[in-house]
């Protein structure tokens, strides 16, 4: 473990966290100042920002139910989950597949803390929290819980929501995920990217100013993340065009991400 790494297990309040921010942004009160500092400058640098998140987690429900219903997938893995925000994936999925599986990874220390709230899924059903760094993806599709949990001979629904944007080698994490499923699973994304919102830049900038670095993606970069994999209809879009319900859809340029979700041949 790095000297820094080991500073923020002792004291993760010494740097903001992104699913700390999140949770300020959104009205949740588990965060530290550094996060609440964090979350300020964000929203000055874009306002749309919260709007966004919004806009974020409804798509994120969109898809579960596609996932869980229209595709029939039993088996789900979150990267990046976040503090628990309700409805979590969970409860989505269940609603449609009361017997689907779900193991949430993250690895901050207040995640972990309400991770219990991650637990109370439906009888039939199983959750799991696994805190592991998703940085290291080798090691978390081995992790006993994981195999436990997940049957790998089986569809899953990989889905990685807002976090791409916050990994260098995106690329690389989505293929190493994707590579030992079966045909039949999915992966499903929302990322952040500047074609969209004016004030996505400075966003980052300011993101990564404050010991969070973003990565920004066009379209193009985007698609690629698919690569190999049978695009859903609409394909990679603006979020707020991922199969919305009727009246829902908020124009393109209110939001700072897209969206897309493919499956393995």
């Amino acid at each position: 473990m790095s000297e820094q790494s080991a500073q923020e297990t002792l004291w993760p309040g010494n740097r903001a966290h992104s699913a700390r921010v999140y949770d300020c942004i959104l009205g949740g009160k588990d965060h530290y100042e550094v996060d609440r500092e964090a979350a300020e400058a964000s929203l000055r640098a874009w306002p749309g920002l919260r709007t966004s998140m919004l806009a974020n987690r409804a798509t994120m429900r969109r898809m579960a139910r596609w996932l869980a219903g229209e595709a029939g997938i039993g088996q789900f893995l979150d990267i990046g989950t976040g503090i628990p925000t309700e409805p979590n994936l969970h409860q989505v999925v269940q609603a449609v597949a009361p017997a689907a599986r779900i193991v949430y990874v993250d690895n901050d220390p207040i995640v972990l803390a309400h991770a219990d709230a991650l637990m109370r899924g439906t009888p039939e059903g199983r959750t799991t929290y696994i805190e592991a760094d998703m940085n290291a993806p080798d090691t978390l599709l081995a992790d006993p819980l994981l195999r436990g949990t997940l049957d790998l001979d089986k569809p899953v629904a990989v889905t990685v929501i807002a976090m791409l944007q916050f990994v260098r080698d995106a690329q690389g994490l989505v293929e190493t995920l994707m590579q030992p499923l079966v045909p039949g699973s999915c992966l499903a994304i929302t990322l952040a990217t500047a074609d969209l919102a004016t004030g996505s830049e400075e966003l980052a900038a300011e993101y990564t100013r404050r010991g969070i670095p973003m990565y920004l993606r066009d379209r193009a970069e985007v698609e690629r993340l698919f690569e190999g994999l049978e695009p859903i209809e609409p394909g990679v879009v603006p979020m707020t065009a991922w199969r919305p319900a009727d009246g829902e859809r908020l124009p393109d340029t209110t939001t700072n991400m897209y969206a897309g979700v493919a499956r393995k041949r």
